[in-house]
């Protein structure tokens, strides 16, 4: 979200652009997936800078990025190594990257526009959620226990595991097992 500059913002930025640090500074720019509730999510933008951030051919004007990458504010740090990483390809822009360290909350606030969520799906590709019930696909030798899971078994209310979108978990013969999404079908 964008909004007109504050004067606490328009003092820190000293009036001029916090990327290109050529221009006027015209708009507080709310890094994402903060907003603009306070000034340490912003960044004064002139309308030039504002303009190429959706511009794929403005890799000329992102060069002066090796010199915001230095800003003090942790925003202007994120957003400058944010464009910079979308630019990695171009040995400029990965030359000023090789040449920063990036404290680990800026890192992350900049890198969070790159990260796409994780969505368990089933063997055809319909999107599972907690709760769902599915079907096994396949006969599954449940590890562990004496007994299979024949083909065509219910498991109700599942459970997604948070950090691999390839298992779930489930109760078959009152036992809670990690089952494969690539062998079941929701219901």
């Amino acid at each position: 979200m964008n909004t007109s500059i504050t004067a606490p913002l328009k003092e820190r930025c000293q009036g001029t652009c916090e990327l290109c640090t050529v221009e006027p500074a015209a708009i507080a720019f709310a890094v994402s997936p903060k907003n603009n509730d306070y000034i340490e999510n912003e960044v004064a933008l002139c309308t030039t800078c504002l303009a190429m951030m959706d511009n794929k051919d403005a890799a000329q004007h992102w060069q002066c990025l090796a010199g915001s990458i230095w800003n003090p504010e942790p925003a202007v740090q994120a957003l400058s190594y944010r464009i910079l990483y979308a630019n990695k390809e171009q040995d400029w822009a990965a030359d000023i990257m090789n040449g920063v360290e990036p404290d680990d909350a800026v890192l992350n606030w900049a890198l969070s526009a790159f990260e796409t969520v994780e969505v368990h799906k089933d063997s055809n590709g319909t999107p599972l959620s907690n709760g769902d019930t599915v079907v096994l696909t396949q006969v599954l030798n449940v590890k562990g226990t004496n007994f299979m899971a024949p083909k065509g078994t219910i498991v109700r209310k599942i459970r997604l595991v948070q950090d691999n979108p390839e298992h779930i978990e489930g109760k078959i013969n009152e036992q809670t097992i990690v089952i494969l999404t690539k062998y079941v079908r929701k219901s």
